[in-house]
């Protein structure tokens, strides 16, 4: 029995030095050419990176603000207030005026009315337009009558001795053309004189002036 024992220990012992033996040469043995090592591919991005928050500007306070102090505009102008009024009075009654005529008037009574407002050169020129045979003889063929109003709409421009205004100029007009409402808008320079204003320049608003007439 005792030798059946030790064949039994002999035969254990050699099972395991070849265990032993093949763990060895598996941890030496090399991975052949064709085999290849992959790392794990990444881990997909299922969010997009969002940008970064910007604040939203906050609305400024405006620089320029009323001031709760009395402010005199007419004390940084050139003139009084009652020059500027005069000046603004007479483009209206100027403006209204050269609006308002008959066809069976005398042209020179028309234009008389209108010089009455103007420096000598607009007053002569004026006059050489509403003379004219032309425009004489087509007023009287339609027979027409101009009755003309005037208003203040701006004041363009404001020098030391002339002052441009915007005046809107209606006129109600009848003929046997038949009847209508002609609405235009003048820009209307005057100039001073001594204590007084004339009419220094007459034309339409979108044409512009420059309105010195010393200039």
């Amino acid at each position: 029995m005792a030798q059946a024992g030790d064949r039994r220990g002999v035969v254990f012992a050699v099972v395991v030095i070849i265990l032993a033996a093949v763990g060895i040469y598996l941890t030496m043995m090399k991975p052949s050419s064709g085999e290849q090592t992959t790392a794990p591919p990444p881990a997909s991005r299922t969010t997009s990176e969002a940008p970064a928050a910007t604040a939203a500007p906050s609305p400024s306070k405006p620089l320029a603000t009323a001031s709760a102090a009395p402010f005199d505009v007419y004390a940084y102008l050139p003139m009084t207030k009652q020059q500027l009024a005069a000046a603004a009075d007479l483009a209206e009654r100027f403006t209204a005026a050269y609006g308002t005529f008959r066809f069976d008037e005398d042209p020179a009574a028309y234009a008389s009315r209108v010089k009455v407002f103007t420096t000598g050169d607009l007053g002569d020129a004026l006059t050489r337009s509403i003379t004219s045979p032309g425009t004489v003889q087509q007023n009287r063929d339609d027979q027409v009558v101009s009755k003309a109003t005037a208003k203040m709409k701006e004041i363009r421009q404001v020098d030391k001795t002339s002052v441009v205004f915007v005046v809107v100029g209606t006129q109600q007009i009848t003929a046997k053309s038949g009847s209508s409402t002609k609405a235009e808008e003048y820009a209307v320079t005057l100039t001073q004189m001594g204590s007084d204003w004339r009419v220094f320049d007459l034309q339409l608003a979108k044409e512009g002036q420059d309105g010195d007439p010393a200039g």
